[in-house]
């Protein structure tokens, strides 16, 4: 009775755990456990047990992306992140257990000593001197009000903090990479000892692969024995089919009769430009002179023998249909030589701070210095050296060299240009005011002006429609339970491979960013067998799935292109051995039907042997072998070899060993760098990110 009694009392309790524990099954059974899991709701990874909290990892992503402008992709900013919180716990971890502490008198003075933070007249006193109090009081206003300059302070003094992390332990770490005298002189010894022997060498190419098999077992052996070697990231394969949404003949036609039916409308246009505009073209009129080198081969010389108000088209520019209309005929030189005096002022581009001067009165400096100049033009070079703020034509008296028609801005170039040898004037530009001096012009020719009617060569409403409709029915015919591959040979398709797709990517070879693509292959309800058809941008797809792979120990069937050729080699050397041994070299060299070869001054250093390459494993015997002994059926990279050292030549010995010490030390500190990955792999680190981002 008491039983039934502590049961009704629960009763409402154990009806409304009964009830969700029902409704989690009836949505997925696999997501029971989780349910009743709920930090896998708010949790994106551990470090070494400790957590990364979902929001922890959303705050991070969104400061991330506002840094970059958005101008990274969302897998791009999400693995960016996760590295940089993966590494400042480690170092985080690391520092903790040395007992260092980075502070935040560390941050502040890290944050105060930077130039641009000391140079800021915000944060001086009256003698130009860099204020401390000034500057907490700028900050304690913007936190205080919370704007998005704080934002970024936070931001740029938490990056302060996790630099001095990771370079505080890197340092010290790299304090204690030291190198004995002793290390020196046997580093000194292995480097320039140099080897002779005689060898024979049976290369594995001489036994035919058909003589040797390899089972599937013993793939599936060999990777089990090495299951740190073999590990891998979960994967997907897929296949897939593109159609590709191009323009046919007809819609080219049809687009290219109806920039043709523009011309006499643009012909007896009075302002092309507006006219162009108003119909819509699909690039913009360049107002500027063009070469006839760079225009539109094809209809250059038509467009260069046309004359002023002629209208040239249509023709066909890469994906344009375009009709041309000469506006203008100039003759102009293709480059010009010329100097320059610029005076800049308060407003103007890329002027220096110490510029005060207003416009006004730089165009009166500059107007002034034009008249000295036209009654003295030896005086240009001079002026230049003292007045131009253009330092690096200045030093040449303000010559700019040569330069062609797009180099200069158009106010400058169009000066440069349109005017004879030896003109001089005042030119405004954004820079500021000019004093331009034309020095010499060459390569004089035809150029014109034009108004270009452009429309883009793009499919019809009729084609999108026919290619979804072939897509749909290669869908289609699949869905019937026909093969994929054959279905795609009956219709003269050729599926694409994507071999390897990680959870977290994004782009699929051959199709470009398309992360939906991955998400669905990923997805719960996504098996091997699988298809589905995807509307792209251009195109549509319809994708297969072929493989799944679990994260683990790779799959034989992955892992027999690698290690087949490593059992291939294993097995060739045992049929070799027994035809390697014997007393001496010459009667190995004779039961093989070969020569004696040579080995002449090899070292550890380069353990190249010549007419067989790299063999460190052999080169390595014959540095620790007795002199004259034979030493037989040695597996190498290449080939099985028996040897005997005939010489071993020792280098002369040093008084002191002092630099062969420092030279490995400071290759112990160049791989420093290193040091972050050694301690990645050490770490425990659960990553659940593809919970986030995934379609399940």
């Amino acid at each position: 009775m008491a039983v039934l009694s502590k049961i009704r009392e629960r009763s409402m309790f154990l009806i409304i755990i009964i009830g969700l524990a029902l409704f989690a099954f009836v949505l997925d059974p696999s997501t029971l456990g989780d349910f009743f899991n709920s930090s896998k709701i708010n949790e994106v990874g551990e470090v070494n047990g400790e957590s990364i909290s979902r929001q922890e990892f959303v705050n991070e992503l969104e400061s991330y992306k506002q840094q970059t402008g958005g101008r990274v992709s969302e897998m791009q900013a999400a693995k960016t992140v996760w590295d940089n919180l993966i590494r400042k716990k480690i170092y985080a971890n690391q520092l903790e257990e040395a007992g260092i502490t980075i502070g935040e008198a560390d941050v502040w003075n890290e944050v105060t000593s930077a130039q641009f933070v000391q140079n800021n007249p915000q944060y001086q006193n009256e003698l130009g001197m860099f204020d401390e109090n000034k500057f907490k009081q700028f900050l304690a206003n913007e936190k205080e009000n919370q704007t998005q300059l704080w934002s970024q302070w936070s931001n740029y003094m938490g990056q302060i903090k996790d630099n001095a992390e990771r370079n505080t332990y890197n340092n010290l770490v790299t304090a204690g990479l030291g190198a004995s005298l002793k290390e020196g002189e046997t580093q000194y010894f292995i480097d320039n000892t140099k080897i002779n022997a005689q060898f024979v060498y049976v290369p594995y190419t001489t036994i035919a692969d058909s003589l040797v098999k390899i089972s599937k077992s013993e793939v599936e052996a060999y990777i089990s024995q090495r299951k740190d070697q073999f590990q891998v990231e979960e994967t997907r394969d897929i296949s897939y089919v593109k159609f590709d949404i191009n323009p046919t003949a007809d819609d080219e036609k049809i687009i290219k009769d109806d920039v043709a039916a523009l011309i006499p409308e643009l012909k007896s246009a009075e302002n092309p430009a507006v006219f162009i505009a108003e119909n819509g073209s699909d690039t913009n009129v360049n107002s500027n002179f063009q070469y006839k080198n760079f225009i539109n081969q094809e209809v250059a010389d038509k467009i260069y023998d046309a004359n002023k108000g002629d209208v040239v088209g249509p023709y066909k520019d890469k994906e344009f249909f375009k009709i041309s209309k000469v506006t203008e005929v100039a003759q102009m030189p293709d480059s010009v030589r010329a100097s320059h005096i610029l005076i800049p002022h308060v407003g103007a581009q890329r002027v220096a701070p110490e510029v005060t001067r207003t416009e006004e009165d730089a165009k009166k400096l500059a107007d002034s210095l034009l008249t000295v100049i036209k009654r003295n033009r030896n005086k240009f070079s001079d002026l230049a050296k003292e007045f131009s703020s253009d330092r690096g034509s200045a030093e040449k008296g303000g010559d700019l060299d040569w330069f062609n028609y797009n180099r200069m801005t158009p106010e400058f170039r169009d000066f440069s240009f349109t005017n004879k040898k030896g003109a001089m004037d005042v030119v405004k530009t954004p820079f500021g005011y000019h004093i331009i001096r034309v020095d010499d012009q060459k390569n004089t020719q035809k150029v014109v002006k034009l108004a270009t009617f452009s429309r883009k060569i793009v499919p019809s409403e009729d084609t999108e429609n026919t290619v979804f409709r072939n897509a749909e029915q290669f869908a289609l015919e699949v869905s019937k339970g026909d093969d994929f591959f054959a279905v795609a040979t009956e219709n003269k398709l050729s599926p694409r491979p994507a071999v390897g797709l990680k959870v977290l990517d994004e782009n699929v070879p051959g199709l470009g960013n398309e992360r939906q693509i991955v998400s669905w292959a990923f997805s719960k309800e996504s098996s091997i067998g699988d298809f589905k058809r995807f509307d792209l941008e251009g195109s549509h797809v319809v994708a297969y799935i072929t493989a799944k792979t679990e994260k683990g120990l790779m799959p034989v069937a992955k892992a027999i292109n690698r290690v087949r050729p490593i059992l291939m080699n294993e097995k060739k050397a045992e049929m070799l051995k027994d035809k390697l041994e014997g007393s001496t070299i010459e009667d190995i060299a004779k039961t093989n039907n070969t020569s004696i070869r040579t080995a002449s001054n090899v070292t550890l250093k380069s353990p190249t042997i010549s007419g067989v390459g790299v063999e460190p494993k052999i080169v390595g015997a014959m540095y620790n072998a007795e002199l004259n002994k034979v030493y037989t059926a040695l597996e190498g990279n290449k080939g099985v070899f028996s040897f005997k050292v005939t010489n071993r030549v020792l280098p002369t010995a040093l008084p002191n060993y002092d630099s062969n010490r420092k030279r490995i030390s400071e290759a112990r500190k160049r791989l420093t760098y290193k040091m972050f990955e050694a301690l990645k792999e050490a770490t425990d680190i659960e990553d659940n990110r593809s919970i986030m981002y995934s379609s399940n």
